[in-house]
């Protein structure tokens, strides 16, 4: 497990588990009352870091190299049910936008979702999660197919931004994500968003239209990343943490503005502290929103995901 600075608290009191725990398998010293108080402690150092998470350490939460991926989240809630569909029809395949068909339950879904790579040669693979325009017409191609079959869709957004290459820019980037807001705006099936890491730029935009959008607790949703609106307003990366404040860019601000529709909760200390109940909590939440859509006509799928839109940035003085 690798430790971000401000949990380096938390990795002081689980090593002094691991060899309290140590001693007493090692001897045969009772040292149960020394382990209870020292989980004790941890536990209440966890809630007491988590409780006072700043925006910028929510931004480092959600690149926390442990914490899980689209198709970690896929593969868990679809089991061997899922089925990867490929290539955009005139290009290629992106392997930085992943999607196909999957169950959860008895109920079929079509999923799309940035994937990350895990070390250096599978980031590299997969683009570090930057889609090319491909990619964006992949995403559509399926999104279409869902439709044209009646599968609610679900698209996992975790993305550092669109891939601003001159290759990407030549194969019309920019136009591949307008083409993505469009037709997502009157795909006639349930869209549900889920923000399960960075949601960054139009990167995000390009598979983030839905009826209903779901924001992980610790994720972030701008229209440009810290670091890069520091380095614009300021000339440098060193106002990156004051930035992430004024951008209000992590789920309660999301929440607030009513841009976002729910906050899934992550287990105590990130969902890369707790995998499994990440899992769940988002199968859980899935399921939630689809149950809300799965009765409305297509009309109202249509016209409740417009008006929705509309509506933002609204207001009366």
């Amino acid at each position: 497990m690798e430790y971000l600075d401000f949990e380096l608290p938390i990795k002081e009191l689980e090593e002094q588990y691991d060899r309290a725990c140590n001693i007493g398998e090692e001897s045969e010293v009772d040292v149960t009352a020394t382990c209870k108080q020292i989980e004790k402690k941890l536990k209440e150092k966890k809630k007491e870091i988590y409780k006072n998470l700043t925006a910028w350490q929510r931004v480092q939460l959600s690149r926390h190299p442990n914490r899980p991926y689209t198709l970690d989240y896929i593969n868990a809630i679809c089991g061997d049910t899922f089925l990867e569909l490929h290539g955009d029809r005139s290009v290629k395949d992106d392997k930085a936008m992943i999607g196909g068909l999957g169950k959860i339950g008895d109920q079929s879904f079509m999923f799309v979702g940035q994937q990350k790579g895990y070390n250096t040669k599978t980031r590299q693979y997969r683009n570090f999660g930057m889609a090319n325009p491909e990619g964006y017409r992949k995403a559509l191609r399926l999104m279409r197919s869902a439709e044209k079959f009646n599968l609610p869709v679900v698209c996992f957004v975790d993305t550092p931004g669109a891939y601003p290459g001159l290759e990407a820019e030549e194969r019309g980037q920019g136009e591949a994500i307008a083409r993505n807001i469009l037709e997502m705006t009157r795909l006639s099936v349930p869209i549900i968003v889920v923000i399960i890491g960075e949601g960054a730029s139009g990167g995000a935009l390009g598979i983030g239209v839905g009826n209903k959008v779901l924001m992980l607790e610790n994720t972030w949703y701008s229209v440009i990343s810290p670091e890069s609106c520091s380095s614009i307003l300021w000339r440098s990366w060193e106002y990156k943490e004051t930035a992430a404040e004024a951008l209000k860019l992590t789920a309660e601000d999301m929440k607030k503005q009513k841009l976002i529709d729910e906050i899934v909760k992550e287990p105590l200390g990130g969902a890369h502290s707790d995998r499994e109940g990440a899992f769940k909590e988002v199968e859980k939440s899935i399921l939630g929103a689809f149950e809300e859509l799965k009765n409305l006509s297509k009309e109202d799928l249509i016209s409740s995901r417009m008006d929705k839109y509309l509506d933002m940035g609204v207001y009366k003085d």
